[in-house]
């Protein structure tokens, strides 16, 4: 067996079922589901600071060779980013406790992109869900969701990213994402991996309890958030591989996301 297609087939050790097949890593398309971070990357509007990035060294150096090196300065949540378990949960798991193979998963992709462009305030409903399934098949344990609105056209305007535009104001924000029920369902009866989404939080912008982040986060259940390019993935079939930065005791922190697609 061909080393790529073995490798795949011992991640899929374990959680494969009818509907889960292994991915020739040669041969499959790796989609990079990831925001590059620099001055115009978007943070939540409370944020205390952005990023930065700091030239240490840039030129050639007395010895005659190109050197160069930088520093940078985040805070956890902003860009494509991963939330720990206990940004919303007290004594969940850090970013550095969340196993790796939690991150590395078969990928669904549920799509209300049309019903959001018709409200910008839409929340993935139950019905949206079981739809869902009855089309593409159940949704199996430890499956990473990742939910389309259509608002990554929007990335980079924070206007229209955010519905609102008022320096630290959070009580204005209109985006659509995960609704209550829905991610009730898909964190205790199906038992997801994670769940992710192509705004700024997996709770709509209008929320003010957070209750999607906190029966996540309570279940061990990760978020991402700012996912780039999730219109380019099947509903499923492929798979994600979504890692951040190893912060200890972190409550968040960047994550490169790539989608293998066979």
């Amino acid at each position: 067996m061909r080393a790529s297609l073995l490798l795949l087939s011992l991640l899929a050790f374990g959680c494969a079922t009818s509907t889960t097949s292994t991915i020739d890593l040669a041969k499959a398309e790796v989609i990079d589901l990831t925001y590059a971070y620099d001055a115009k990357t978007l943070y939540w509007p409370s944020s205390e600071g952005t990023f930065e990035l700091k030239q240490l060294a840039y030129g050639q150096t007395e010895s005659g060779y190109f050197y160069s090196s930088f520093a940078f300065c985040t805070p956890e949540h902003g860009g494509t980013h991963l939330d720990a378990p206990i940004h919303f949960a007290a004594g969940k798991r850090t970013v550095d406790q969340v196993p790796v193979r939690q991150l590395i998963a078969p990928v669904v992709v549920i799509d209300v992109a049309s019903k959001a462009a018709a409200d910008v305030d839409y929340t993935l409903t139950v019905d949206d869900v079981r739809q869902w399934e009855a089309r593409h098949g159940a949704i199996e344990r430890g499956t990473i969701v990742l939910l389309h609105t259509g608002w990554g056209a929007r990335w980079g305007d924070r206007l229209r990213y955010f519905g609102d535009d008022t320096p630290k104001a959070t009580d204005k924000l209109h985006f659509p994402s995960y609704g209550t029920e829905a991610a009730q369902l898909l964190v205790t009866e199906r038992q997801v991996g994670a769940l992710g989404v192509d705004t700024a939080s997996i709770d709509y912008g209008k929320s003010h309890d957070f209750m999607v982040h906190r029966i996540a986060n309570e279940a061990n259940v990760p978020g991402l958030e700012n996912v780039a390019n999730v219109d380019r993935l099947p509903a499923r079939g492929a798979w994600l591989v979504a890692l951040p930065v190893k912060i200890g005791g972190g409550s968040g922190g960047p994550v490169r996301i790539v989608a293998l697609v066979p």
